[in-house]
């Protein structure tokens, strides 16, 4: 091992005792070069250096956990999914009454808004708990405040535009009939236990950081979560290929059911 990857080592050891984020449960190669460029942009040698002036400084501090997590989102990001879950997932849930959902590692909120919002649109029917976790507390406060630039927005179709935004001085806010529904909390899906009995959850453009034994574990775990014919919906790049060893089964391109 060389003395720059026992540095990198090092450093990812004081992380995990600092916050309890493991990092070597990242792709390492990703979450190295993210984190060697930031430390090389801030001018330290080494991140023996770098960590003592991350336990210093709450600004940089917060500045490298907005690094080491992926905050690239939409509302209604890959569309054609969503309406897969409209026309046709939805229909299938366990119940048509109530339904318990999680937006797992949503970022600043685009993901449980669009689903919210899908749900308030065409299925008003439905009792919906809906909870919206993130590992970034930065990420967590831009949720929950709900206010979001034209780039969030390309993707959303205008009657939901027209019906669930508000523009005001240049921005967009999520209505309040909207916005007050999801419950937001920050969670750490590599180290926190899951809840149970959800009828949909989503997690999207995420396992793709994590390591193939990161990604098995929390597949175990999603489906543990699930209640028997719950829907896990995930990104367009994390195919699962062998759901049947996670008691799922694909039901369509990126989502998978809870088998009975």
């Amino acid at each position: 091992m060389t003395a720059l990857d026992q540095d990198y080592y090092q450093f990812i050891q004081k992380i995990k005792k600092k916050t309890g984020i493991d990092l070597s449960l990242y792709k390492e190669a990703q979450m190295k070069r993210r984190l060697n460029s930031l430390r090389m942009k801030r001018g330290y040698a080494n991140f023996v250096d770098y960590f003592h002036a991350l336990e210093k400084d709450q600004q940089l501090f917060a500045e490298m956990l907005d690094r080491m997590t992926i905050n690239v989102t939409g509302f209604f990001r890959n569309y054609s999914r969503w309406k897969v879950l409209t026309d046709k997932v939805i229909h299938q849930l366990p119940d048509q009454r109530k339904i318990k959902c999680w937006s797992a590692a949503c970022s600043t909120g685009e993901e449980p808004y669009t689903l919210m919002m899908i749900l308030a649109n065409h299925f008003p029917h439905l009792q919906v708990e809906l909870l919206a976790t993130d590992l970034d507390e930065g990420a967590l406060k831009k949720a929950a405040e709900a206010i979001y630039t034209e780039r969030s927005i390309q993707e959303v179709p205008k009657e939901m535009l027209n019906k669930y935004f508000v523009k005001q001085n240049q921005v967009l806010h999520v209505i309040p009939e909207i916005k007050n529904k999801i419950k937001f909390r920050k969670h750490n899906l590599l180290s926190d236990p899951f809840d149970k009995n959800f009828d949909l959850i989503i997690c999207r453009n995420v396992m793709i950081y994590f390591t193939e034994e990161a990604k098995n574990h929390l597949y175990q775990k999603f489906s543990q979560a699930l209640k028997p014919g719950g829907v896990l919906f995930v990104g367009s790049t994390e195919q699962i290929f062998n759901p049947a060893q996670y008691q799922l089964e694909t039901i369509d391109t990126f989502f998978y059911r809870k088998i009975r």
